[in-house]
């Protein structure tokens, strides 16, 4: 999938500015549309028993995202600034996954606890709900470029497939790519894990390939750690699938791995 319509999140908080030099970036790499919205949770301001919105603060903040968005995408021929004109995290989360269903890629960043400038819910519910890959950035660290090494998750399920394929665009031309297959048998997770070896080659990929028995219920962390230990700056999984354990609750991985996150993540359900 070509990548040439993207969207980033926007909020008050400071690393805004780091998903959003990723995200410009990546737009300038693929000569796509790059698409800024501003959308955080907001209170209405009461004059007397009438609640009044917008509120300043809110249009000030409005103001100010606009902005950084300008400055961020100077250079850019096709970009645009937008916000969604609702408080409420209901309407805020709504409004959001559907303007992110018209795109090929959207960027997040990682919900911190403690900051309340978003719904805790955001990431979780546009990965589930906007049926596009999502690019997810972590609170922590600094990310101007990504799928240079990537590390795939694989369990050989829908949610894997679809996850490989968005990030295609991303990854193509990476100097090194890792695959980890997660199995119940050895055989069977090499077995896989060679189908996707001979599939990325056709996009010129090369890859090395790691079998990981489901044996304990600490596969999440594991992917983070083979992550860290090959230096990856992408991890590519399938959301909301249980890797492997079927009496695992649905999303549970997805859950997990949205909170403890230490490199961007892209994920497809």
């Amino acid at each position: 999938m070509a990548i040439k319509d993207v969207v980033v999140h926007l909020d008050q908080d400071g690393r805004t500015a780091v998903r959003l030099a990723l995200a410009t970036a990546l737009a300038r790499q693929h000569g796509a549309r790059l698409v800024g919205i501003f959308a955080q949770r907001g209170h209405a301001r009461k004059v007397g028993v009438v609640s009044v919105w917008p509120s300043e603060e809110f249009t000030l903040a409005c103001d100010a995202s606009k902005a950084q968005f300008e400055t961020a995408t100077a250079g850019l021929t096709n970009c645009e600034w937008r916000f969604v004109n609702r408080g409420g995290e209901a309407e805020v989360v709504r409004q959001f996954v559907d303007l992110a269903r018209h795109t090929d890629l959207v960027v997040l960043g990682q919900y911190e606890h403690g900051k309340d400038f978003v719904p805790e819910e955001l990431v979780s519910e546009v990965v589930i709900g906007c049926g596009r890959p999502v690019l997810v950035v972590p609170y922590i660290g600094d990310f101007a470029d990504v799928g240079k090494c990537p590390l795939i998750a694989w369990n050989n399920a829908p949610e894997a497939a679809r996850a490989l394929n968005d990030a295609l665009a991303v990854i193509q031309g990476c100097q090194k790519a890792y695959v980890v297959s997660v199995a119940a048998r050895l055989d069977e997770g090499e077995a896989t894990c060679a189908e996707v070896q001979r599939h990325l080659a056709t996009h010129g990929i090369a890859v090395a390939t790691e079998v990981v028995l489901v044996e304990d219920f600490g596969v999440m962390d594991m992917l983070l750690n083979r992550a860290s230990d090959r230096s990856a700056d992408l991890l590519v999984m399938g959301a909301h699938g249980s890797i492997g354990f079927p009496f695992e609750s649905r999303g549970a991985g997805t859950r997990y791995i949205l909170r403890h996150m230490t490199v961007p993540v892209l994920m497809s359900s």
